[in-house]
């Protein structure tokens, strides 16, 4: 299994990605730099975590014009499996692989913490190492993960079956309380329409290992390695 890692100006979870990719898959990703125009042959992309360009006009919008972004989003509609984590999944909606936007968190302040998730379906090269209904605990890092689309987005996501992540309770409750950004329908986490890419505002590369404390987002990447593999 080949995996690429995009390296933008300001990304800081790149190698923490890179760790995760080749603890699962016995082999190192290609970190492929913001300014190249191809990627290799891979079987993932991922678009990690960071602040892309200092987040400076808006997160991911710099990091959108890329040279690499065009040959990004070619593998993409060609059915290559896409991961963006954070930074990655604001990059994600700007350059219109996955729809919404991520705005500020609704109490304006820079959240980093753990959270519990709910997985959404396991049913896809993401999470089926996870079963449906399964509460996570993974850290989240972030100043504008509060997920937002207007009504008719939302409601077509949802008979889509597009939500991969939802903010919850320990319990896999939903309420307003553990819905930490103000994200519609606790959104933590989303699938385009066929399911190949995915956007997460939590980091499963953080709970990868036993060292970090927490394992949760370890199941992810196994999971991937045993799909593409197969």
């Amino acid at each position: 299994m080949n995996t690429a890692v995009i390296v933008f100006p300001g990304s800081n979870c790149d190698r923490d990605v890179a760790v995760a990719l080749q603890a699962a898959t016995g082999r190192p990703p290609v970190m492929v730099w913001h300014r190249e125009t191809e990627l290799p042959p891979t079987d993932l992309i991922v678009l990690p975590g960071g602040f892309s360009y200092g987040d400076y006009l808006r997160c991911g919008a710099m990091a959108a014009t890329s040279p690499i972004i065009p040959a990004v989003k070619a593998r993409a509609a060609a059915g290559t499996p896409t991961l963006g984590i954070c930074n990655g999944f604001q990059v994600l909606t700007e350059i219109g692989l996955l729809p919404g936007a991520l705005l500020r968190n609704r109490d304006l302040r820079f959240i980093c913490r753990e959270v519990n998730i709910r997985v959404e379906r396991n049913d896809t090269a993401f999470t089926a190492n996870y079963a449906q209904g399964q509460v996570l605990r993974i850290p989240v890092a972030h100043h504008d993960g509060n997920y937002f689309a207007d009504d008719d987005t939302i409601a077509r996501m949802e008979d889509n079956g597009q939500v991969a992540f939802r903010y919850c309770g320990p319990n896999g409750e939903l309420t307003d309380r553990d819905n930490v950004n103000g994200s519609r329908s606790n959104i933590a986490g989303l699938y385009n329409e066929g399911r190949n890419v995915l956007g997460l505002m939590p980091h499963p590369e953080r709970a990868a290992d036993l060292l970090q404390g927490v394992t949760d987002g370890a199941p992810m990447f196994a999971s991937l390695a045993a799909s593409l593999a197969a």
